[in-house]
């Protein structure tokens, strides 16, 4: 099967959204909403590392309220995305901004969101990669990819035999086809993240059936990215 990806006329003309960059505006935006489903809740608090020109021009961009905009799970086109740090101290979301150097090969528009909501946290690296397009490249310490362009399932489990055969048999339980997955481990027999994308909506009570088997650590719906 080829991997080259088909350029479709939102790719060329771009989303909908408030302010005046897609990559700067939207894109993060999306990553925010990308941070937040990864997360698995609103966060409480959000400390963003902004890289390379997010860092030099994303504030008068507008990149640091989009990307909080984002966390806050507003839509690209939503006219409070102007107004989301206030919302964020409002729905008592605590905010730190910095510089990070992610490194001569991370995309120039590149932040690290590490997220928090009680005792959950996670570390997150994106970028926009233009026109509005984005993609999810780390969580925690493992580097991975995935754009949202797909419903997208993450499962973080005990690196032992048999775990896919038993998460691809809940595939077949709930028919659903798996058009992209890979898995991304540090070494045989630790930790494991893997990512399956799929053409129909992954249903929650699939999440819950996941999270009974005793080596996952944690499961996640991750929603496709509709604007």
């Amino acid at each position: 099967m080829s991997s080259k990806r088909l350029v479709s006329a939102f790719d060329i003309i771009g989303p909908i959204m408030v302010g005046p960059s897609s990559s700067h505006t939207a894109g993060a935006v999306r990553l925010g909403r990308l941070g937040r489903a990864i997360l698995g809740a609103q966060p409480q608090q959000a400390i963003l590392g902004l890289h390379g020109s997010f860092a030099r021009t994303g504030k008068g961009h507008g990149s640091d309220r989009a990307l909080i905009a984002g966390l806050l799970a507003l839509s690209t086109d939503d006219p409070r995305i102007r107004e989301s740090l206030e919302l964020a101290r409002t729905a008592g979301m605590a905010v730190t901004f910095h510089t990070v150097d992610l490194g001569e090969d991370a995309h120039p528009n590149s932040v690290e969101m590490i997220l928090r909501a009680g005792e959950q946290e996670v570390r997150v690296v994106g970028a926009s990669v233009g026109g509005g397009m984005v993609e999810i490249q780390a969580i925690n310490q493992y580097p991975i990819s995935f754009t949202g362009e797909h419903e997208t399932l993450l499962v973080a489990a005990e690196d032992r035999p048999g775990t896919i055969h038993a998460i691809t048999g809940l595939f077949l339980k709930y028919r659903l086809n798996i058009a992209f997955s890979r898995v991304e481990r540090k070494q045989r027999g630790g930790e494991a993240i893997q990512i399956f994308e799929t053409d129909a909506q992954i249903p929650e009570d699939m999440i819950e059936a996941l999270e009974d088997f005793y080596w996952v650590l944690w499961a996640r719906h991750i929603p496709k990215l509709l604007d």
